[in-house]
């Protein structure tokens, strides 16, 4: 652990709506919803009318009825995105990207030619919002749960620097839903048993949180809310996974349109396995209901592969599998996500048949679609059952570092 608070999280506000209030000027200090059917993002001036990331757009537009609608420009959020990170690797050479749009910096070995993480943190802020026009709202403590939780008090477009004699009188006093891990249903079972608060929490034996949310839940955040988080700023991390969703809005989906938009989902992720070298083991299906209850299912391959067609049909059996709670209770989520990921050339060659009977024609088509495309752009080719038909969209991803 260390002993100073010299890690610093940076977070962009309200990314995507920011963006665009950057590059249209009209729309500065006026509520702003990316995307139409679903909200994609949404600018401070439309979230203090009560739109949230995720909402309906029908329902958007009801309590923010003078809000300006705009379509999602996915190149310009990766390209304002790159610019704000170029500014991070700047900073220090000790970045560790968490998405597009936030990331952790170490700065302790700064302070004789930089300044003081305080100080480090405030250039960070007048470069970012000078160089690429954006606001963005850091976090300075001792660990990275702590800087993580320090912006996110401090949004939108603050600092607040978290010293380690000041770490129990900021985290206690916090609602537990502040702590890494504990989503909905956490809450609401630490709820029940009367714990609302981070120091509530703390006060428990770990034995005790253990039994009450399970072994590897109750040790995490219970650790956390210790003050417990050994973990450095990792310039190395690979992503261990990477999935895409479509939100669908809340009208009724036949099987056909849950299998073309599925089969859109797997083919960019089937994309991006091969175009970054690896290689997965494990197909996710992530389903919400029209009840907005949500539901996992998963099936393991008997290798690990990049091929669409491999990666469609497990997929396809998962959502098959689904479809009966589907037809009774609606849909307005679907999503894929491909885990256990690994280089490529640390794996054995797929044979000609696997658990699952494939064959080699899925390779032979993967090849030749991305040729394609690699020579006359990703959208110059697509599936016939694909044609004229919305291909969604595609959340931009940092690079990752070898």
């Amino acid at each position: 652990m260390r002993g100073e608070a010299t890690v610093l999280h940076a977070d962009l506000d309200a990314f995507y709506a920011s963006v665009e209030q950057r590059d249209a000027p009209a729309l500065r200090g006026r509520p702003v919803i990316v995307g139409g059917g679903v909200v994609l993002a949404a600018s401070y001036e439309a979230k203090a009318r009560g739109v949230r990331t995720a909402m309906g757009g029908r329902q958007a537009r009801e309590l923010c009825p003078d809000a300006v609608i705009v379509p999602p420009r996915m190149e310009a959020y990766s390209a304002a995105s790159k610019d704000v990170f170029t500014v991070f690797r700047d900073t220090t050479p000790l970045v560790e990207g968490l998405s597009i749009d936030e990331a952790f910096l170490e700065v302790g070995g700064l302070r004789r030619i930089a300044g003081t993480p305080e100080e480090i943190a405030v250039r960070l802020r007048q470069r970012v919002r000078t160089e690429v026009g954006l606001a963005i709202s850091v976090g300075v403590a001792r660990t990275k749960f702590l800087a993580k939780v320090a912006s996110a008090v401090s949004k939108p477009d603050g600092l607040l620097v978290v010293e380690p004699d000041r770490e129990e009188e900021f985290l206690l006093p916090l609602p537990v839903e502040r702590l890494w891990g504990v989503g909905a249903v956490t809450a609401e079972k630490l709820h029940r048993l009367g714990i609302r608060t981070v120091g509530q929490l703390a006060e428990l034996e770990a034995a005790t949180a253990e039994r009450l949310l399970g072994k590897a839940t109750g040790a995490h955040v219970h650790a956390l809310a210790r003050l417990r988080d050994p973990r450095p700023v990792d310039t190395t991390r690979r992503r261990g996974s990477i999935g895409s969703q479509r939100a669908l809005g809340s009208r009724p989906r036949s099987p056909e349109e849950l299998d073309l938009i599925l089969t859109q989902i797997v083919d960019r992720l089937g994309r991006r396995l091969r175009d970054g070298d690896r290689v997965c083991r494990t197909v996710v299906l992530r389903l919400r209901f029209g009840d907005f209850t949500k539901a996992t299912r998963s099936r393991s391959l008997g290798a690990p592969t990049d091929r669409t067609t491999r990666l469609l049909t497990v997929a396809r059996m998962l959502l098959t599998a689904a479809q009966p709670e589907i037809a009774e209770r609606g849909i307005t989520l679907i999503g894929i996500s491909l885990s256990q990921l690994d280089r490529a050339d640390r794996v054995q060659p797929e044979l000609p048949l696997d658990d699952l009977g494939f064959n080699d024609d899925g390779e032979r088509l993967d090849s030749v679609l991305d040729a394609v495309r690699d020579r006359y752009g990703a959208t110059s080719v697509a599936r016939a059952t694909q044609l004229g038909r919305d291909p969604g969209w595609s959340t931009p991803l940092l690079p990752e570092h070898e």
